[in-house]
């Protein structure tokens, strides 16, 4: 059971939806999952231009002065705002919150976005899966507790976080059908793990830490020799 060593604050959102977002990527590509950062390029590309721009004009202002350089200066404001106009229209109309976008080794490329609401400790996340062939789109919502994978002390626990992916999105479980929560059952299977449940999970993989390293330190509980005081002779 993998569970964090570090932790976050449990009633800051900001924490928990980023730590939540980063484990996506690393659970997708460790399924063979191929990530693409086409997205993340392009608005790095724009952030680092409209920062280029504003240092070069920044460089020639004080190097010729603003009479000599101020239609020039005036031309780098113009394009300075198209560059910062460009990123918000791709930050809020082409990424909308994408954190991941990868291909499946069976060829279905899936995007994922994350949203929360504020002061609502919930987990919004959209899975947009396109098929191999280029057929019609496929959107999955999926709205999950952060508490189902947070313990009380603000430990992220993979499984569960993992199981919610498998479960929800079917070209996940298939690659990971041991996290994937079984159709059919003749047990009723619990819908989500309990704050109560995390704790013990996370302590387990403590007990289990602590005992591998007093073994490998060889550390013995000293054991009381018998025997009481010599008798004179």
């Amino acid at each position: 059971m993998a569970v964090s060593q570090e932790k976050v604050t449990v009633y800051n959102l900001a924490d928990l939806k980023t730590t939540s977002d980063d484990a996506i990527p690393n659970y997708l590509n460790s399924l063979k999952f191929r990530q693409s950062h086409r997205l993340t390029d392009v608005r790095l590309a724009l952030g680092y231009s409209a920062l280029a721009l504003a240092a070069a004009c920044f460089a020639w202002d004080y190097k010729l002065g603003f009479e000599s350089t101020k239609h020039l200066t005036a031309a780098a404001v113009v394009v300075y705002t198209l560059l910062n106009g460009a990123l918000t229209f791709w930050l809020f109309y082409v990424e909308r919150g994408t954190v991941y976008v990868g291909t499946a080794p069976s060829g279905e490329t899936l995007r994922i976005s994350t949203a929360t609401k504020k002061n609502v400790p919930t987990y919004h996340v959209t899975v947009e899966v396109q098929p191999k062939n280029g057929g019609k789109k496929e959107v999955l919502k999926i709205s999950r507790a952060f508490t189902e994978w947070f313990d009380g002390a603000g430990h992220f626990v993979a499984a569960p976080f993992q199981s919610m992916l498998a479960s929800a999105v079917p070209v996940v479980g298939k690659l990971d059908p041991k996290r994937a929560a079984p159709q059919e059952s003749a047990m009723p299977v619990p819908a989500a793990y309990t704050p109560e449940m995390l704790d013990v999970l996370a302590k387990a993989n403590a007990s289990v830490v602590g005992s591998a390293a007093e073994e490998a330190t060889g550390s013995e509980t000293p054991v009381p020799k018998k025997g009481g005081k010599k008798r004179r002779a």
